[in-house]
């Protein structure tokens, strides 16, 4: 009887590795009852924050202090889209510091109901690892402008996204480098359930 080396052991998984577009849950896409407070002070005047070159976060000048305010709506859940970050909370934060550290950047906010009472933590964040991970060859996309020095990716038509196991690695999440989009593996899928996270949708990348 043969019995398969760790090392082909190994390609298997790699193989059958799935992936997933992150985003949201819209099951909990209600009227938000929060806001950051000091966004003009965050953004330095402008309406959006938008992260600096090499993303990662400005030297704010200040904590970002966010507000809750069930009266207007819900309160925030574990993953919420904020401009081009994220805004999670503390099972969130830990939860993606023990899973791959290297990939995520976090900002502390101020957080505080309306009445002025203490709110649980929530923190900015950031998905700061960036790859050229989609493997062209095998994908179905079309590609917007595909010279040397550019190229983007048209998703608005239903596309099937396979990617490189070389390029990928060992992340568990990172952005696309021609789409702005994030993509998890099935390891952060299977611990955001296993976590009870609320507010994060997993779509098949080979579906998406």
């Amino acid at each position: 009887m043969m019995v398969d080396s760790p090392a082909e052991k190994r390609r298997g998984r790699a193989k059958d590795r799935r992936f997933y577009v992150v985003g949201l849950d819209f099951r909990f896409q209600t009227a938000p009852g929060w806001e950051m407070e000091n966004l003009a002070v965050l953004a330095g005047g402008r309406h959006v924050l938008i992260p600096p070159p090499g993303r990662g976060f400005p030297p704010f000048p200040e904590a970002p202090r966010l507000v809750i305010d069930k009266s207007l709506g819900r309160a925030p859940v574990d993953w919420e889209l904020f401009h081009d970050y994220r805004l999670v909370s503390d099972r969130m934060k830990g939860l993606l510091e023990a899973l791959d550290p290297e990939g995520v950047r976090f900002v502390r906010c101020e957080t505080r109901y309306r009445d002025g009472h203490a709110a649980p933590t929530y923190w900015l964040c950031d998905i700061i690892r960036v790859l050229d991970a989609v493997d062209e060859a095998k994908s179905d996309l079309e590609i917007e402008y595909p010279t040397p020095d550019r190229k983007v990716y048209n998703l608005r038509k239903r596309s099937c996204l396979i990617f490189k196991e070389d390029s990928v690695g060992a992340a568990h999440i990172f952005r696309l480098l021609f789409y702005p989009m994030v993509v998890g593996d099935q390891v952060l899928k299977e611990a955001c359930k296993e976590a009870g996270i609320r507010g994060i949708g997993f779509t098949d990348a080979t579906k998406y």
